[in-house]
């Protein structure tokens, strides 16, 4: 192989991963903003959708788009002024359990930040009309690899109550993992 094609295969594939980044940053999910939904659907309130007993139920998928895990979660969300906690237990089809305790903080300007024991830093997010942001990194467990993944976590309240929850998991920029859920709230 001449320097001359070695050089323009390499410049032709950097310019397709740079026009593939522009892209998902413009027009997928990474491209939303809190502002798209500010102004629709019922106002998402963190204190009253996400307080009591709640149940998850979800899947997540892998890199190729099949489902590699499902699974169903306990939470109860407990508040006091502007400081919350929720508390989650999953249970996977593998039997696998896994539990997490999320501390909340939210602003008044709609501001979020979280925190976990396998979240690394302070989560940072925003809620605007109906729906939640959330970013942050996670430590996945010694079982699944310790990889550190970045996660997205974009929540949208339905007219019903029901909150949809669609996270994408992303290494070193590239998309590993998608989990797709509902929550709602476990009635009294």
């Amino acid at each position: 192989m001449t320097p001359a094609l070695f050089t323009g295969l390499f410049l032709g594939l950097a310019f397709v991963l740079l026009l593939g980044w522009v892209i998902s940053r413009r027009m997928g999910f990474e491209a939303q903003t809190p502002r798209d939904y500010a102004a629709t659907g019922p106002a998402f309130d963190l204190r009253a959708h996400l307080d009591g007993p709640l149940l998850c139920e979800g899947v997540i998928y892998g890199p190729l788009g099949r489902v590699s895990s499902r699974f169903v979660a306990r939470m109860e969300g407990k508040w006091i002024g502007a400081q919350g906690r929720l508390t989650e237990r999953f249970h996977y089809d593998s039997g696998t359990v896994q539990d997490r305790v999320w501390s909340l903080t939210l602003g008044n300007d709609g501001s979020i930040q979280a925190e976990a024991p396998d979240v690394l830093g302070v989560g940072e997010g925003q809620a605007q009309g109906s729906a939640v942001c959330l970013k942050y990194r996670i430590r996945l467990p010694d079982d699944a690899g310790g990889h550190v993944l970045s996660v997205t976590d974009w929540m949208y309240l339905l007219e019903n109550g029901t909150i949809m929850n669609r996270s994408q998991f992303r290494k070193f920029g590239i998309k590993v993992a998608e989990l797709v859920a509902t929550m709602r709230k476990v009635p009294a």
